[in-house]
């Protein structure tokens, strides 16, 4: 038997789902027109989780060497970047009928709840994901203010 459950229409809790399609869309929506044949934008796409001391990150980041990415923290603002290269290869008698492989430049910014400290982070990169340990920064805690 199914259990019947009533519609809120202003109910919105359950739209949260859609924010990441929906920014999709409209990137695509309004993204610039290209020429026929132009290789698509590259993403990075990351995986934020919070504990009590650290902030962990995973960034899908493949094809790109160590030596090719970029971090920088600034508070609670971090940015990756990283350049994908693609390296030439031609042989004798033989012509591409597809290519779906991206190559080029990439970035990502985001900001976390609180800030971090900047000389303690840990970064490692084993195939094509890039991992996070971000601590937090001690003191970060809100404080009660007595009004008078």
């Amino acid at each position: 038997m199914t259990k019947l459950t009533r519609w809120d229409p202003f109910d919105l809790s359950g739209l949260h789902m859609f924010d990441d399609r929906f920014e999709d869309w409209m990137r695509r929506m309004f993204h610039p027109l290209r020429a026929r044949g132009a290789e698509e934008a590259l993403d990075i796409a990351i995986d934020v989780t919070e504990k009590n001391n650290a902030y962990l990150i995973k960034a899908s980041i493949p094809g790109a060497r160590k030596e090719d990415i970029n971090v920088a923290v600034d508070g609670n603002l971090v940015s990756i970047s990283a350049e994908v290269k693609k390296e030439k290869e031609e042989k004798e008698g033989e012509k591409v009928l597809r290519r779906e492989c991206c190559y080029g430049g990439m970035q990502r910014s985001f900001t976390l709840p609180g800030d971090v400290e900047q000389g303690k982070v840990d970064a490692k990169y084993v195939n094509g994901v890039l991992e996070l340990t971000l601590p937090k920064k001690a003191g970060g805690t809100a404080r009660k203010i007595e009004i008078q």
